[in-house]
């Protein structure tokens, strides 16, 4: 599991560091708002672990920014702001937990092993010996783990789902996009397209004025 830290103390943020790689997770730390975010934009995380006042974008406007946009990577806020009122902002855009500073390891570790529990971060999906990790966006193939987008991961849930039903551009759309960010049909094509590069077999299927089925047998 792969977690971004955004924290601009720096002892604190070599003690959480510490701490989560003991724990067995992937981390990669950031002092400043806008290096974050670009982080976050080239490559998948499954958990944001985001400080409020740090350099460059706070911690506020990258969540907001990431929900816009369609993100839906879980967040906790690790702040030292505790009025209520931030608390409520927090949740309001989009965070998932909110802990307060100052804070044992072990809540660390049990918020963040809730959120597991919630979204099955580490839900792993099988078939024709190849492993699908959706929440981590990762697919293993042959031996070979390729990071995939967080769309192309969505769609491809979908498809394993529901295999063996014909998919149309306009269900997967209504299930995997939210209604203020809806793509032409063009670009669920173009997902599929690069989805079928995943795999040496084929498993799309194009029906004909219908949509796609996903054949697993």
């Amino acid at each position: 599991m792969k977690i971004l830290l955004l924290e601009d103390d720096a002892i604190l943020q070599e003690i959480i560091e510490e701490f989560l790689l003991e724990q067995g997770y992937e981390v990669e730390s950031y002092f400043d708002g806008e290096k974050a975010l670009d982080a976050i934009g080239s490559a998948s995380f499954d958990l944001l672990l985001l400080d409020v006042n740090v350099p460059g974008i706070d911690g506020f406007e990258i969540l907001s920014y990431l929900r816009e946009i369609g993100n839906t990577t879980p967040a906790i806020y690790i702040t030292s702001l505790s009025g209520v009122n931030d608390l409520k902002k927090g949740f309001d855009l989009g965070a998932d937990d909110y802990l307060k500073k100052p804070f044992e390891q072990e809540e660390l570790k049990a918020r963040i092993e809730h959120i597991i529990r919630i979204y099955r971060l580490q839900e792993e999906i099988e078939f024709d010996g190849i492993k699908f990790i959706p929440k981590a966006h990762q697919i293993l193939i042959n031996g070979r783990v390729t990071e995939m987008r967080q769309k192309e991961a969505q769609v491809l849930e979908y498809f394993i789902r529901n295999a063996g039903k014909i998919i149309s551009c306009d269900e997967i759309i209504e299930n995997v996009w939210d209604d203020e960010h809806i793509p032409a049909h063009a670009t669920i094509r173009t997902y599929i397209k690069n989805l079928r590069k995943l795999f040496d077999k084929e498993y799309f299927e194009n029906i004909k004025g219908e949509g796609y089925r996903f054949n697993i047998v």
